[in-house]
């Protein structure tokens, strides 16, 4: 048992570290990139890959989920459960390649993008079944060579991207080193595979264990296609509908929140087991944790979200002046931040406690709310159209899902309210001193010095005490291997 929980603090402390720095490494090379092509080009590129994306998930249709289950339940039947998860994905791969082949083929638009779907597409191919080689890594309860894995492969893509942008190698150089990250990860995580795990291929299919294998990966892969439809699908219709200009503008505020979401997501990473105990094991416990994950997430999101709104302008000048029309978009987006930030940790509850139907259902609500508004808005309104219906759409899987907490937990709603409260008067002030200095100080200093403002209030608002930060601090310093959301709620 300790050897188990010594291993479930490793895995997080490799998957928070390996988040961030790929986080840092990918934001740092999409600048780059940005700035050197332009909006135009920028659109073509994620087109591309947003085209893709979508279909990727029709080759794993949820297979990996359960594969990591299934091998943590019963790993000496690991060999037979692999086999039968990669017979599936070879027909699937082939079926969603030419599925995407022949669409581009029949749709208007130039051979350059044509050629980087075909690039992209192959990726998407590649990081499949790189998927389902480290989910048997996931279900032997290692995280390590996948977290290793993940920032090999966005340092592959800095240095590719760097020569090619040095020496103007264009566009399909770029979707090339995708292609290159992408094989590097398929050999490294078959050979853990074979290596580490002395697992091989049984080319005889396992029909009965295929069937049951599909049946219960079915409610993975409707909440899969559904989660991937609503993240790119809005960049396709940006280019049906207001062309590759704004698919690039777009581009700005959507990788910003992308980059921004390690925050919630390594926070979660600790949360939901600890739901997943509180609930089998200790309700009141269940509730006190909630609560104090929803506080922090507050304290952390509306600063992020205002600051972004009030920077906006600054930050879009990173990009050149080629993206100025990305200010208001971002603007938008980042207010969408406070409502993306806390639907982790509402979502981590409803699928702790037994309700992933109920999560699959809000996902297919918002993913058609998504689908209507983005129909009505982007013809009209372009990226800022594709920037409001991130905002109400994340409004509303919020909305939806907290509409279900009460069923599972008696939380105290007052400690939160008042908690939003004390943090919207703190970011009031930060709000202020960030307009202020924003056009004296580079950003670097007023990002500093308003966060400081930020906290400085919050602590006279009784936001925190000295004892949050201390249990804070204790959370990621012990070294007992307790999960960090679990001491602090106790």
């Amino acid at each position: 048992m300790t050897e188990k929980i010594t291993n479930l603090a490793k895995n997080t402390s490799y998957f928070t570290l390996a988040l961030i720095l790929q986080k840092i490494i990918s934001f740092t090379y999409f600048i780059l990139i940005a700035r050197a092509i332009g909006p135009a080009d920028l659109g073509k590129y994620y087109f591309a890959i947003s085209f893709t994306s979508i279909f990727g998930i029709f080759i794993d249709i949820g297979q990996s989920n359960v594969l990591t289950r299934e091998i943590a339940k019963r790993p000496n039947e690991s060999s037979r459960l692999f086999s039968s998860v990669f017979l599936m994905k070879l027909p699937l791969a082939l079926l969603a390649i030419l599925a995407v082949y022949l669409l581009i083929n029949f749709s208007a638009y130039p051979e350059i993008t044509r050629q980087l779907v075909y690039l992209s597409m192959l990726c998407m191919a590649l990081d499949s079944f790189t998927l389902t080689f480290f989910a048997v890594s996931r279900g032997f309860h290692n995280l390590k060579y996948e977290s290793i894995a993940s920032v090999i492969f966005q340092l592959i893509v800095f240095i590719v991207i760097l020569a090619v942008l040095k020496f103007d190698l264009g566009l399909r150089w770029l979707m090339m080193s995708l292609v290159l990250a992408s094989l590097y990860n398929v050999i490294f995580s078959f050979y853990i595979l074979k290596k580490k795990w002395g697992l091989k291929i049984n080319w005889r299919p396992d029909k009965v264990l295929i069937k049951s294998i599909l049946i219960v990966s079915l409610p993975f892969a409707i909440y899969a296609i559904f989660q991937r439809l609503y993240m790119y699908f809005d960049s396709v219709l940006l280019s049906l509908f207001a062309g590759d200009h704004q698919v690039g503008i777009y581009q700005i505020p959507f990788k910003i929140i992308f980059a921004l979401q390690f925050l919630p997501m390594a926070f979660v990473a600790s949360l939901f087991p600890a739901l997943s105990s509180y609930w089998q094991n200790n309700r009141q416990q269940l509730a006190i944790t909630f609560e104090r994950a929803m506080n922090y997430l507050i304290i952390i999101s509306l600063p992020v979200a205002v600051g972004g709104i009030v920077l906006a302008d600054k930050i879009v000048a990173i990009f050149k002046s080629g993206y100025h029309d990305a200010i208001l978009p971002l603007g938008i987006t980042m207010a969408a931040i406070i409502f993306i930030f806390l639907n982790f940790p509402v979502g981590s509850l409803l699928n702790a406690c037994d309700r992933q139907k109920t999560n699959t259902i809000n996902m297919g609500i918002t993913l058609a709310a998504s689908l209507i508004l983005n129909l009505i808005f982007i013809p009209r309104l372009g990226a800022v159209g594709a920037s409001l219906t991130v905002l109400f759409t994340n409004f509303l899987m919020f909305v939806l899902s907290m509409l279900v907490v009460p069923r599972i937990t008696k939380y105290n709603y007052k400690k939160i309210i008042i908690m939003l409260v004390k943090s919207s008067l703190a970011v009031a002030v930060m709000g202020a001193v960030g307009y202020y200095l924003k056009n004296q100080l580079n950003l670097f200093l007023t990002i500093t010095l308003a966060g400081a403002s930020y906290f400085a209030a919050l602590y006279v608002l009784r936001g925190f005490s000295k004892e949050d930060v201390l249990s804070v601090y204790q959370s990621f310093a012990k070294k007992d291997g307790n999960s960090g959301i679990e001491q602090i709620a106790d």
